[in-house]
């Protein structure tokens, strides 16, 4: 059965709309906690979320699926994703649950799943969930009255995540003397992120730390920088740190306010950990989308770049398959495998900060390590009656730019697994070719949407 429900990272969409609804939130708990109630032991549920008023509705309504289903829930309130995927394995989860929808809109919202090893659920997992859903036959399943389910909140989740991060760091370094700006996005991350950085040692200037349930990725965080970059020029500060809503996502900026992406973030660390012996599997995993600049830099160190689907779980699948223990995206995910097992924002942030103080020197110096080659990337909404990719006119206009960039630039145009917008994706030698091409390629999608 092919996933309908389930996109590259769980199940999305605007609250109060299908499927972000309590009633198939309420569904998917009793699908999910049918598929993984197994054997005679207490089966435990971990459950987080981000900031997002519509949190709430979701928490309950999964919550009263779980315990239905005779599952004990441990309610984190609060906390990044990864925190959740910690907490799964490390408490002896049988499932963890996290309700966000990362660095879209508070309007919209999402589920994320994962197993008690701590890792995103496989699409052939998630494709028998829905099977379950479709069925929706639960009656001989739940629980009886004496057997059903306790729901109770974990006070010192913070804690744990906040002692989990700091043991990353390396041994005998300090952030002492560096003074950080740290966007929260108004997310999970607002309590947790601050108190990482000043307990390590660092002056701590908190931007987006105040939410509200609705303030969640407004006009802050990784996808929205700027803040960031004005605070960090206005204090003199070192560097700045953005997170997305449910921080597993990362933008830096260097201390002139100039951003560095996930690819130039990714090639900073394995040119560390490759000079300390500390990189495993010849390389890196990244994702199709990430800059060309970056493999000629690995390459110059003998080492390859492995190519995966966009979404941070397929990064991590290419990761597993190859032996490698650092990959991500150029979006900000990026998987530390040694430490975690999923996309982890202040963990990554920890490891430049770790190479700033290591080399003592600023880090536009550090932590710009490739010249990146020009790159386009635009983002068309589509209805969803209608499917612009199948269009002749929009085939065409992407045949006719990948033969105008005649093998010196590549296209990637792909549907969102997350919203329903198409990406594309123009990148080669020459800019003025790449913007051109990219502008055509918008301007049919967006006549067909």
């Amino acid at each position: 059965m092919a996933r309908k429900l389930f996109g590259t990272d769980g199940v999305r969409g605007q609250a109060t709309s299908e499927p972000i609804t309590a009633a198939t939130a309420l569904i998917l708990a009793l699908a999910a906690g049918a598929h993984f109630r197994r054997g005679e032991h207490r089966h435990r549920v971990v459950i987080g979320k981000d900031t997002r008023l519509s949190g709430y509705m979701l928490e309950t309504a999964l919550t009263a699926g779980f315990l239905s289903m005779g599952m004990d829930v441990l309610l984190l309130g609060p906390l990044p994703t990864p925190a959740v995927a910690m907490l799964a394995r490390v408490m002896r989860c049988d499932l963890g649950v996290m309700i966000s929808a990362s660095h879209n809109p508070y309007q919209d919202n999402g589920i994320k799943l994962f197993g008690p090893d701590g890792y995103k659920l496989s699409d052939a997992i998630e494709a028998e969930i829905e099977r379950r859903m479709a069925e929706n036959d639960f009656a001989k399943s739940l629980s009886p009255s004496a057997e059903l389910g306790r729901a109770r909140r974990i006070d010192d989740a913070p804690g744990r995540y906040i002692e989990f991060v700091k043991s990353a760091f390396p041994k005998g370094r300090s952030l002492d003397g560096l003074k950080i700006v740290v966007d929260c996005a108004n997310g999970a991350a607002y309590k947790v992120a601050p108190t990482v950085l000043w307990e390590l040692g660092a002056e701590v200037i908190p931007v987006a730390c105040e939410p509200n349930g609705t303030n969640i990725n407004k006009h802050c965080g990784a996808v929205h920088p700027a803040s960031m970059q004005s605070q960090v020029v206005a204090h003199g500060a070192d560097l700045g740190i953005a997170l997305d809503g449910d921080a597993d996502r990362l933008i830096v900026a260097d201390e002139k306010g100039q951003l560095l992406d996930g690819d130039q973030l990714m090639g900073a660390i394995a040119q560390s950990w490759h000079a300390h012996g500390l990189l495993k599997g010849g390389g890196i995993c990244a994702t199709v989308m990430s800059n060309l600049g970056l493999e000629r830099m690995l390459g110059g160190l003998g080492l390859r770049l492995w190519r995966a689907a966009v979404g941070d779980r397929y990064v991590l699948e290419e990761m597993r398959r190859t032996g490698c223990n650092l990959g991500g995206e150029q979006s900000g995910h990026i998987i530390l495998s040694d430490f975690a097992t999923t996309g982890d924002g202040l963990l990554a942030a920890l490891q430049i900060l770790a190479l700033a103080a290591e080399k003592q020197r600023p880090l536009s110096e550090v932590g710009r390590v490739f010249a990146p080659l020009p790159q386009v990337l635009k983002s068309v909404r589509f209805s969803a009656a209608t499917q612009p990719l199948d269009n002749p006119q929009v085939r065409q206009a992407i045949a006719s730019g990948e033969a105008a960039l005649n093998g010196k630039g590549r296209l990637l145009i792909r549907k969102s697994g997350t919203e329903p917008v198409i990406r594309v994706m123009g990148e080669g030698e020459d800019a003025a070719l790449v913007d051109r091409v990219v502008a055509d390629i918008v301007a049919a999608v967006q006549a067909a949407a």
